[in-house]
């Protein structure tokens, strides 16, 4: 069944539109909200000293930009432009072709407040999305109307991409197959698999390069932290084993402090709670640490499996309590000297919306990865066409960082999901034009059932978890 009506809307009423919603977003959250991270950041920018524990790539464009305007205002500025552009371009593509209805809603999805509440915060991860949404709004702009991405077009894609991999470590898992998918060769799915892998690795050995040698980003030691967190993490469920690398009295630190949380790394690197326990390990070089990591895992497959999937059970905000916390961006800055101010009260109340919004399904990791496994089907069995192919590429890199976090992941904010929430309600509006097939549906909305019942059990039977960063440490 299409989604679409009778009358037509032209691209120039939806760039007129979005360029509204950007101008009122700017209105909204000025001059932008600065969390822990961006103050970090910005203190960076004045000093003109840099470390890799922040993207150096962001704070490198901030300096940039700086001369434009001081605190957090000109970062704003960038991401929700690129953030409107990329959602106005594929809005306008799918009025060019007729689809109305689907334009509007791409457009409302930018709107909804879990997804623009937090790209009015200042940070990394907006910066990505908003990167990634102009980069595939230019992609498919052309590629909706069935036409070949110009070359000129393609650097300020290329330019997009580049930033969206160094402005978050794991963006590669986005990145590489996002421009697999949406590259006509190679053709065959196996030969974009392989060349998606080899992609990943040199992205990753290359990265760390451009970090330290190119925008002159010192040391911070945030590489290792993974390591640690897993390794904490066995050693809580495995104390009396020595593969983990920690002495018998570490390892019992470790369960008696509870240093190894499911929702963070943070207790890890607090020096009042367990980084004196960590002190040793953290002095090793990180190709050790994983090498140890490597050991304890396969000396204690059982619970390196129970610590990830606990760990991917709080990230995906599953079977967790109500208010489990990281959903809702804050509703002020930081307190800071920077200058760094907080929005005016109706960004306040915005958040305040968001807040509640985030409790609902609409606000669960889990949702929408069930939702992109659906969509994902739906669209193999679709026959072959524009819509089709942009849809899949978005899928495909929304999943793919989902399925990253198995591994790689050491914190549970609402953050990090929000480009794979957003690609796959872009997915499903993309694919709206053609009714899914009858089975993909029925198994589709078992699977949603059972995933939202489980969760809402679990919110009114768990006990509430503390409020504060402190009480999460403790």
């Amino acid at each position: 069944m299409s989604i679409e009506p009778a009358s037509r809307l032209k691209p120039r009423h939806i760039a007129l539109v979005a360029s509204a919603l950007w101008i009122a977003s700017l209105a909204l959250f000025w001059p932008g909200v600065a969390m822990y991270d961006t103050v970090a950041q910005y203190r960076q920018v004045l000093s003109g000293v840099y470390d890799d524990w922040h993207p150096p790539a962001m704070a490198r464009i901030w300096a940039l930009l700086a001369t434009l305007g001081p605190g957090a205002t000109p970062m704003l500025v960038l991401q929700l432009a690129t953030y409107w552009l990329g959602l106005g371009l594929l809005a306008a593509a799918l009025a060019r072709a007729g689809r109305t209805r689907s334009a509007v809603v791409i457009l409302v999805i930018g709107v909804l407040p879990p997804f623009l509440g937090w790209q009015g915060v200042v940070l990394k991860d907006a910066q990505l999305v908003g990167a990634l949404l102009a980069a595939v709004g230019i992609v498919g702009w052309w590629r909706l109307a069935n036409r070949p991405t110009p070359a000129s077009a393609m650097i300020p894609v290329a330019l997009l991409l580049v930033y969206a991999v160094l402005v978050r470590a794991n963006a590669v898992f986005i990145v590489v197959p996002l421009s697999v998918m949406l590259s006509p060769r190679p053709a065959r799915a196996r030969a974009k698999l392989a060349t998606a892998c080899i992609a990943v690795i040199v992205i990753l050995g290359v990265a760390p390069l451009v970090n330290h040698q190119v925008l002159r980003a010192n040391h911070s030691g945030v590489e290792a932290t993974q390591a640690l967190y897993d390794l904490a993490g066995i050693a809580a469920r495995a104390p009396d084993s020595t593969s983990t690398g920690l002495t018998p009295s570490e390892s019992a630190a470790i369960v008696a402090r509870h240093c190894a949380k499911p929702f963070f790394w943070d207790p890890l690197g607090d020096d009042e709670h367990c980084a004196p326990t960590m002190a040793r390990l953290h002095t090793l070089p990180a190709s050790s640490l994983y090498l140890t990591l490597a050991s304890a895992a396969l000396h204690h497959p059982v619970a390196y499996a129970a610590h990830r999937l606990a760990h991917l059970n709080s990230t995906d905000r599953w079977l967790v309590p109500f208010h489990w916390p990281g959903a809702a961006p804050p509703a002020a800055s930081e307190p800071n000297t920077l200058g760094l101010d907080s929005p005016n009260p109706a960004a306040q109340r915005w958040e305040t919306v968001t807040a509640a919004i985030v409790e609902m399904p609409l606000g669960w990791p889990i949702v929408w990865i069930v939702l992109a496994i659906v969509a994902l089907a739906a669209a193999l069995a679709r026959p072959d066409d524009a819509p089709r192919r942009l849809a899949i590429a978005l899928l495909v890199s929304a999943l793919a960082l989902e399925a990253s976090f198995g591994v790689l992941s050491i914190a549970s904010d609402l953050r990090y999901h929000l480009w794979p929430m957003i690609a796959t309600a872009i997915a499903i509006v993309l694919l709206a034009d053609h009714a899914p097939p009858r089975r993909v549906v029925i198994v589709g909305l078992a699977a949603l059932l059972l995933v939202i019942v489980a969760g809402t059990a679990a919110r009114m039977t768990l006990q509430a978890p503390p409020q504060s960063y402190a009480g999460m440490l403790n």
